[in-house]
């Protein structure tokens, strides 16, 4: 597995970090965790087109995690240098039903992709739950954010990575990253600065070092929580500490 890390900001409009948007690769099949405002420009940054995408798998319906669904499915409407040919998996909570709806009583016919190119996966969100991801077992399970919020883990060839999307601290999350090799989590909070249904350094500390995993990567920067002091994660997880940057390559 590959990742590559297309943002690793917030709805907080920089140019240094884009919104979250995290791609993974095995193969030729590319899974899009997360699609938030200007992921799509990323995607075509590091080399790939839009048809290059596979799948896509969205944590929950806040902002800054989802926009660029707007402009991708628009995409698919017309082929002025875009023809997608084959189906795009989508992945989301049961709740993105209703959200799709919504969309389409705003933008109409123009987000609805011709017949047979929207593949849509509506996920439990209240129990842990176990799919195929074209060559990934996955698992979701709800954490504590929004009510729809879902993390997500994936293994492949005794590989495993998970991605919280927004959290709290909560057991599920814990479970859900028992023994992972790599670990993307959310880090909004600082000690100075703490938002309930979001994470701390401390959280990930006690977060990390419980469910025992090898790796993790601290992304979701708001620019007071991006100053991390690794001292207050490394008391209690003696695992690696990655702080994200956007367009980071990891190999896992």
């Amino acid at each position: 597995m590959k990742l590559i890390i297309l943002g690793s900001g917030t709805g907080w409009i920089r140019l240094d970090r884009n919104s979250p948007g995290y791609l993974v690769e095995v193969d030729d099949f590319c899974l899009l965790l997360d699609l938030g405002p200007g992921i799509l420009k990323e995607i075509l940054r590091i080399g790939k087109k839009l048809e290059d995408i596979s799948a896509i798998f969205i944590s929950h319906f806040h902002p800054d995690h989802v926009t660029d669904l707007i402009p991708f499915l628009f995409a698919t409407r017309y082929s002025l240098g875009y023809k997608r040919v084959s189906p795009i998996s989508l992945y989301a909570s049961e709740d993105f039903a209703y959200f799709y709806n919504s969309l389409k009583l705003a933008f109409k016919e123009w987000i609805e992709p011709p017949k047979g190119l929207l593949d849509i996966n509506l996920l439990p969100k209240l129990k842990k739950n176990k799919i195929f991801i074209g060559p990934f077992k996955a698992y979701t399970s709800p954490v504590k954010h929004n009510p729809e919020s879902l993390a997500i883990r994936l293994e492949h060839q005794g590989k495993s990575l998970v991605y919280s999307g927004d959290t709290g601290y909560c057991e599920e999350l814990i479970e859900l990253s028992e023994n992972a090799d790599l670990l993307i989590i959310e880090c909004s909070n600082s000690s100075g600065f703490y938002v309930e249904h979001h994470l701390s350094p401390e959280d990930i500390a006690l977060i990390s070092e419980r469910a025992k995993v090898k790796r993790i990567i601290l992304s979701h920067f708001y620019p007071h929580s991006e100053n991390v002091d690794l001292s207050l994660i490394r008391n209690k997880f003696k695992g690696e500490i990655i702080l994200a940057k956007d367009l980071m390559e990891i190999e896992i």
